[in-house]
């Protein structure tokens, strides 16, 4: 077990994330943060909290994407689906998809994929907190992201959110 972010470091690397975040953007008006549910929740939200703090009375949209049924890499079991929670039209919108880990494309794909059933939106960018290079099965690269690592398909990344850490096992 390696921890890749400490407490400390995983606090600032989601700083930096939404620092970088606004400062591509004019305004918030066009553009719109989505969570892909289930990993990319807890990130998301403190991407979004960051960002309200950073820009005071901005409207700030923010939803969640479910994409169980999108998938193309689990057909063996049933699965429960989550909640999308999307409030607001992405068309002609810039969304910025957030997750926590990028690792082969596939969720990022069924993301892209479930985002359709909300429109077209302008541009989609992606922001993850760890990048894992050289295990990708799509051409899909992140936009934003704290960390890029090279791993072995065997090993894991997780962010544990009650210890306030990144590990790689």
């Amino acid at each position: 077990m390696q921890i890749l972010y400490s407490a400390q470091q995983l606090d600032f690397t989601i700083k930096r994330l939404s620092q970088q975040l606004i400062e591509n953007f004019h305004n918030l008006n066009q553009v719109v943060f989505i969570g892909i549910q289930p990993r990319g929740i807890k990130v998301s939200e403190k991407i979004v909290e960051q960002v309200m703090l950073l820009c005071p009375g901005e409207k700030v949209q923010y939803g969640l994407l479910d994409i169980t049924f999108y998938r193309d890499d689990v057909r063996k079991e049933l699965h429960v689906a989550n909640n999308t929670h999307i409030p607001f039209s992405i068309e002609g919108k810039r969304v910025i998809l957030i997750d926590d880990v990028l690792y082969t494309g596939r969720t990022t794909r069924a993301a892209l994929d479930a985002l359709q059933d909300f429109g077209r939106p302008q541009k989609v960018e992606l922001c993850v907190l760890v990048n894992r290079r050289f295990n990708r099965e799509l051409p899909i690269q992140p936009d934003y992201y704290g960390t890029a690592i090279d791993t072995l398909v065997s090993q894991k990344v997780k962010v544990e959110w009650d210890k306030q850490q990144v590990v790689l096992y």
